[in-house]
């Protein structure tokens, strides 16, 4: 999904089992991620890309509806590569990563902290949203505008937003099975699933223990907001530690890459990949 100029990833293999917490979907059998940005996942965004071996490509939504970052050299090599763009205003620029996920470039110099600025989700009910994010979540409002039918949240100044886009409409999330996540002192989790639960909303998966091989373990609660958009919350202990750079992260994935022959092997059996 994300293939700009993003940092070096880290890059982990799951050889015959899904996750119990739903990390790669509905899937089952082998599956990687990999964790890619412009930084340390301590003070960076970072886009979780799910890899099922099985699985040929996804029906997407209108759930996601786009990632919007910063930097100059990005529109550059976009335009190097014959990446298509197209520009929907004054230095923003509109592409699209394989698979279709949309990515907004703003044309401007990368700034020294991250340049992913948002990431945009599409509501059904612009309030209710709101009150969920906002009130239930503890996200600050940080920008609303009325015509646009769209509002800024975050937890932080310094930190990538979310937007939340009214589509007038029901929200389809598609087969992809995207989520957001956050980290937090691990001993917030049990107060927010009990919140959860005291407001009738819904918890995908409640409190768990993650196991990751040779990493830590990390515990996390799984929530979906009113348009079943997924989010996860992490203790953040625990995550610090899994989610240090891996200096080996691009040989990891290269390696991954170089050793995945299921292109070939479907060829080979005139068989095509599963569409999900």
């Amino acid at each position: 999904m994300c293939y700009l100029i993003f940092y070096k990833p880290r890059h982990i293999l799951f050889l015959d089992e899904g996750c119990k917490a739903t990390c790669n979907g509905p899937y089952d059998g082998k599956w990687s991620k990999t964790m890619v940005g412009f930084g340390p996942e301590d003070n960076h965004f970072v886009a979780e890309l799910t890899y099922n071996y099985g699985v040929g490509d996804y029906q997407l939504g209108n759930d996601f509806l786009g990632l919007t970052l910063q930097s100059s050299k990005a529109v550059s090599n976009a335009k190097r590569l014959g990446w298509p763009l197209t520009q929907v205003e004054d230095a923003l620029y509109l592409t699209h990563a394989p698979g279709g996920y949309p990515f907004y470039i703003v044309d401007k110099e990368q700034p020294t902290t991250d340049p992913v600025q948002k990431v945009s989700l599409g509501v059904s009910d612009l309030k209710r949203s709101t009150h969920y994010w906002a009130t239930l979540l503890g996200m600050k409002l940080m920008n609303q505008n009325e015509k646009n039918k769209n509002v800024l949240l975050g937890f932080a100044e310094c930190q990538c937003k979310l937007e939340l886009r009214d589509i007038s409409g029901t929200v389809d999330h598609g087969t992809a099975f995207g989520r957001i996540a956050f980290s937090c002192p691990r001993e917030q989790l049990p107060d927010l699933e009990a919140l959860m639960k005291k407001e009738n909303q819904n918890i995908l998966t409640p409190l768990v223990s993650l196991d990751t091989p040779g990493k830590a373990t990390v515990e996390v609660v799984i929530l979906t907001d009113p348009d079943g958009h997924e989010i996860c919350f992490v203790g953040d202990e625990a995550f610090r530690q899994l989610s240090a750079v891996d200096p080996q992260g691009n040989e990891l994935l290269d390696k991954a890459m170089a050793e995945d022959r299921s292109d070939e092997w479907f060829a080979k059996h005139n068989r095509q990949k599963a569409a999900a």
